[in-house]
């Protein structure tokens, strides 16, 4: 069974950075796609960053790109989320996601996929990340 554990979330000003991690067990493939999601009360989840495991061009959301990194150490299993010039609307829950099927179908079928969170079947628990002005 997959499972995946965030850390690293927290409060920063204006302009800070935090550093998000995800633990990720259970994933026996090496092929899967792995994601950042975030959702705030009342909005659907929107996908932050995301790409396949084996590399290729990762997906961002356009309001983090130049701001937000992904990447993933196979070494000890862990994605992360590297956020710079963190902005008030960046506030929300954050959580990775993981996928060996679905995501992985559509993302060879379609050149401009862009990961959306119906297509992920495994997720954390989500770490919340305050950004105040």
């Amino acid at each position: 069974q997959v499972q995946l554990m965030e850390s690293g979330g927290g409060s920063v000003q204006r302009g800070g950075s935090l550093r998000l991690s995800c633990e990720i067990s259970g994933i026996i493939t090496m092929h899967y796609c792995m994601g950042w999601f975030r959702q705030v009360p009342g909005k659907e989840r929107e996908g932050v960053a995301a790409r396949f495991s084996g590399g290729g061009v990762p997906y961002y959301l356009d309001s983090v790109k130049g701001r937000f990194s992904l990447a993933l150490d196979n070494a000890v299993n862990t994605m992360y989320l590297q956020m710079t010039n963190l902005k008030p609307e960046d506030t929300a829950m954050y959580y990775c996601a993981a996928d060996r099927s679905t995501c992985l179908l559509r993302l060879v079928r379609n050149s401009n996929y862009t990961y959306p969170a119906t297509d992920f079947a495994d997720w954390g628990q989500g770490t919340q990340v305050t950004v105040s002005s």
